[in-house]
């Protein structure tokens, strides 16, 4: 049955919350990341806008943002117009035929391989069953028996998704989509079930989403959903940034519309994998220079205070910036719809900054969309 919008999302927050806030756990700090300059050598040449201004949702290219980083009144939840709806079912790793669950120890990392840096051995990963939410927001404007366009995010539920959806729909600034946002498999990086699945540079994950995501959303609320990858997209922060353009990258066929903030287009792939050795790193070294143009847009971003080799690893592949920044280099060269964010005064995967530049980085992922139905 389907639940208001915002006590459906109270419940699962707060499940979540408990669920990963164990009261015994306490965390190592990781150490403050340095401030990366936006016109260092080797970086993207890129527009520097006025404080508190975005690119044009039509614009292709790199663009400098900040410092300032006000939430867009797109992104604020408008009384007047029509609210979305949401609903969630839970997932088990019994459920599924791809994932059978496993996690790392807490607060263990690995060590790096003596022979190869690039390869991290992790010993205190083991099997281990998952459960998780998957958040669905239907617009008011869906119409049953109607074919949809959809969006699938990462690490859900995504509140500021279905709040922003809600504006930019009623403002026909993009089609009437289903968002679908699933929780990770829990853990983070190597060794965990959330490394496994956001960081392995294959199509299982979407294959899985697929198979075991998609129907059960269809069934459980008499939705359904377009099979035109033009009409579907993806996106995620961090690991779950990688794993969104992964899933296109790999299944071209089902996705063309990816959005990722701090995307982890770095070396945190395991196990290793020979045809990609240093994991997501591949994007911007071999797989996009050494591959025909495929049909994917992508909006990105990365902040200059972003994650710079957070592990024990020294393998020149953790450098959160400079991988987007290659990213950026790579696509304009093989001709790429894309726009580029860099984000002075901000973090890895920054609220505010995703406060103000989702509603844009939406319309610009959808700009091209012919608004009519899908088959």
């Amino acid at each position: 049955m389907l639940r208001p919008l915002t006590l459906a999302l109270a419940a699962t927050l707060i499940a979540s919350a408990q669920a990963q806030s164990p009261a015994t756990a306490t965390h190592p700090a990781r150490p403050a990341m340095p401030t990366r300059d936006p016109h260092s050598a080797g970086y993207v040449t890129a527009t520097d806008l006025p404080d508190g201004t975005l690119p044009s949702p039509t614009a292709d290219g790199n663009f400098i943002i900040g410092p300032t980083h006000t939430p867009s009144p797109d992104a604020v939840a408008q009384p007047a117009i029509p609210h979305g709806t949401i609903a969630d079912f839970t997932l088990t790793s019994a459920d599924s035929k791809f994932y059978p669950g496993i996690a790392r120890d807490p607060y263990t990392f690995g060590t790096p391989d003596p022979s190869d840096p690039a390869k991290l051995i992790v010993t205190t990963s083991h099997p281990a069953p998952w459960s998780r939410k998957v958040t669905v927001y239907i617009p008011a404007q869906y119409k049953p028996g109607t074919i949809a366009p959809f969006i699938i995010g990462a690490d859900g539920p995504d509140p500021l998704l279905f709040t922003t959806l809600d504006d930019l729909i009623a403002a026909h600034k993009v089609p009437a989509m289903i968002a679908i946002s699933i929780q990770n498999g829990g853990g983070d990086a190597q060794g965990s079930e959330r490394g496994l699945e956001y960081d392995t540079m294959s199509g299982k994950y979407a294959e899985f989403v697929e198979h075991e995501i998609l129907p059960r959303v269809e069934s459980e609320y008499h939705v359904k959903l377009t099979h035109n990858p033009d009409a579907r997209a993806t996106m995620g922060g961090s690991s779950g940034g990688s794993c969104a353009l992964i899933m296109a990258w790999y299944h071209p066929e089902l996705y063309h519309r990816v959005l990722t903030y701090s995307g982890t287009y770095v070396n945190q792939q395991w196990p290793s994998n020979p045809a990609t050795p240093g994991g997501a790193w591949e994007f911007h070294r071999t797989l996009i220079p050494n591959t025909p143009r495929k049909p994917i847009r992508l909006w990105m971003e990365v902040g200059d205070r972003d994650n710079f080799n957070p592990n024990a690893m020294r393998d020149d592949m953790h450098d959160w910036v400079l991988a987007n920044e290659n990213m950026a280099k790579v696509l304009v060269a093989k001709g790429y719809h894309y726009q580029f964010l860099f984000a002075r005064n901000a973090g890895h995967t920054d609220h505010a900054v995703k406060e103000q530049t989702l509603p844009e980085a939406l319309e610009y992922l959808w700009q091209d969309y012919p608004h009519k139905p899908t088959h």
